[in-house]
């Protein structure tokens, strides 16, 4: 894979526009119908799609909170560790904790996320079946 190729995908990537990627890469491409197609044709080879999916998963890593770092901050909002700005009346800006409403809110998606509220109905129903009806007088 070339130093170009990659520069395509991480360009592709930032504007998910194919054509403009490759118009900005390649420059000596001036039609966008060229770019487009020639752009397509590259994302579908394996080693450029490899890439991508590499380069995909990478920005996911980096910008996406993972589960465990979610329920660290709902708990941390919980117990009024988290610290909200607000600006005052003399324009100070003060830090306090959350807000009550916002601690019940955090230990609701905490406790939902733990399946504290999930309704467990179990029915169990037993239908009696009548034999030898046709022997019973009416």
């Amino acid at each position: 894979m070339t130093d170009k190729q990659k520069l395509f995908v991480d360009e592709y990537l930032k504007c998910m526009n194919v054509t403009r990627a490759y118009k900005k890469v390649y420059k000596t491409v001036r039609s966008d119908s060229v770019a487009r197609s020639a752009g397509n044709r590259l994302l579908s080879k394996p080693d450029v799609k490899a890439y991508k999916e590499q380069r995909m998963q990478e920005i996911h890593d980096e910008n996406t909170a993972d589960i465990q770092e979610v329920m660290e901050y709902l708990t941390a909002v919980m117990r009024g560790e988290q610290k909200d700005e607000v600006l005052t009346m003399n324009g100070d800006i003060e830090l306090l904790r959350s807000n009550t409403k916002e601690r019940n809110k955090a230990a609701e998606l905490l406790a939902r996320s733990y399946g504290a509220f999930e309704k467990n109905v179990n029915l169990s129903i037993e239908v009696p079946v009548f034999t030898g009806e046709s022997d019973l007088e009416d």
